[in-house]
């Protein structure tokens, strides 16, 4: 934790830069530190991403609901989300199982100018109390849910959602065609060496992290989120093998 008005050091990502035993990645204390620097260069187009929460936010948000982060990490959707809520009686609700993340988020929003209240829970977003939404975001959260568990989770959502609401979610995905699996891996990996990781690093995390995070179809996706209950689904952006989709209640 940062000292009173600063916010927490935030250091280089190289977790994996030197040789290291095998093991599933885990969003602990260590990832904390480096996550903005690691999102920032393993995901193309979270910069351009985060900004557009807040305006999607601005378009569906409504008086007298709720709004959720599911998944938030260090708050950077959190954040976007706030900003985007021009309803002073709405509630912000940011989750996320990890302690390490939800103490660091807790510094960045109170170090934010925004005086729209916003609750943390450091819980497992499965088992959070949803209801009377307007908005909710899953911004790169749901391919680190269990496969068996993603459309009882959706369904939650869709039932706690509004009509007129919406549902954000962003995802790496995979493709159908193994030659386009191929391509859009190898430009994604000549995008994190653009950012300065090395082939050991590219490697060591894909063989940390191929376990725990399990990409889908964006067919897939869009086929779940319409029998979960949404109306409508639009891709909004894309880039590489990542994705954002708006999936809408209808009124």
């Amino acid at each position: 934790m940062g000292k009173s008005g600063q916010p927490p050091e935030q250091k280089t990502d190289r977790l994996f830069a030197t040789e290291r035993r095998p093991e599933d990645f885990r969003f602990d204390a260590s990832v904390a530190r480096v996550f903005p620097d690691m999102i920032r260069r393993s995901v193309p187009g979270y910069t351009t991403i985060i900004p557009m929460i807040e305006v999607i936010t601005e378009q569906y948000a409504q008086a007298g609901s709720h709004c959720y982060d599911l998944g938030c990490s260090l708050g950077a959707s959190t954040l976007a989300m706030r900003h985007g809520i021009s309803h002073r009686d709405c509630t912000l609700v940011g989750v996320d199982n990890s302690s390490a993340m939800i103490e660091r988020c807790e510094h960045y929003i109170a170090l934010d100018d925004s005086s729209l209240p916003v609750t943390l829970r450091c819980e497992d977003i499965l088992e959070t109390e949803l209801s009377n939404a307007s908005v909710t975001t899953l911004n790169f959260t749901l391919q680190f849910v269990p496969p068996e568990h993603r459309t009882g989770l959706l369904t939650r959502i869709a039932e706690a959602t509004r009509p007129g609401g919406a549902l954000i979610l962003s995802e790496k995905i995979r493709f159908g065609s193994d030659e386009e699996q191929d391509i859009q891996t190898r430009l994604h990996h000549e995008f994190k060496r653009a950012n300065g990781y090395s082939d050991l690093e590219i490697s060591q995390k894909r063989s940390a992290i191929e376990q725990v995070l399990i990409p889908e179809t964006l067919a897939d996706h869009k086929k779940r989120l319409l029998d979960a209950g949404f109306d409508r689904v639009l891709v909004w952006y894309q880039c590489f093998n990542f994705v954002s989709m708006l999936a809408i209640k209808a009124h």
